[in-house]
């Protein structure tokens, strides 16, 4: 009886979908949300060695104008899209090549934070192949929804990084 890999046993890795992502040999955009933060890695890999070659992080937007006072909502629909944003914007500022998206294994639904990244990201200008009816509405991403209207915030925030 084979034995599973421990990661795989643990539902960290779907070694298939690696090994497709790792042929393609293009670099990775890989997102993952934690109970406070967003992250996005761009990832090249060698040899199956993956090699990060910059993170960016939703607490970033802190030093863009983030309000301390909304540092809860740092894992939001309107964080995940600004940090899309952040990480598309450093990709053109790097001149990096344009990576494939790497979710791993999170569930994939529709108008979700994973597709406000891609969302972030398609709008800094990065090629993504996404159709439209599944990004989050406007209202959402720039926060109008929120109990608090962060629109103001978002639109800031978004001009701050747009001067990087």
């Amino acid at each position: 009886m084979k034995t599973q890999k421990r990661r795989r046993h643990e539902g960290r890795t779907d070694y298939l979908i690696r090994l497709k992502l790792l042929k393609s040999e293009k670099p990775r955009m890989v997102f993952r949300r934690t109970n406070k933060y967003a992250t996005a890695q761009y990832v090249t890999s060698e040899a199956g060695q993956d090699k990060i070659v910059f993170g960016v992080n939703s607490k970033m937007l802190m030093k863009h104008g983030w309000p301390e006072k909304f540092e809860g909502s740092l894992k939001s629909v309107p964080a995940s899209y600004l940090t899309g944003y952040l990480a598309g914007k450093k990709i053109i500022k790097d001149k990096l090549e344009e990576p494939i998206i790497d979710f791993g294994m999170q569930r994939v639904i529709k108008k979700s934070k994973l597709f406000a990244f891609l969302k972030g990201l398609s709008d800094a200008g990065i090629g993504v192949k996404c159709d439209e009816e599944n990004f989050p509405e406007d209202e959402r991403l720039r926060g109008k929804n929120a109990k608090e209207d962060i629109s103001k915030i978002v639109a800031e925030v978004k001009g701050r990084i747009d001067k990087l």
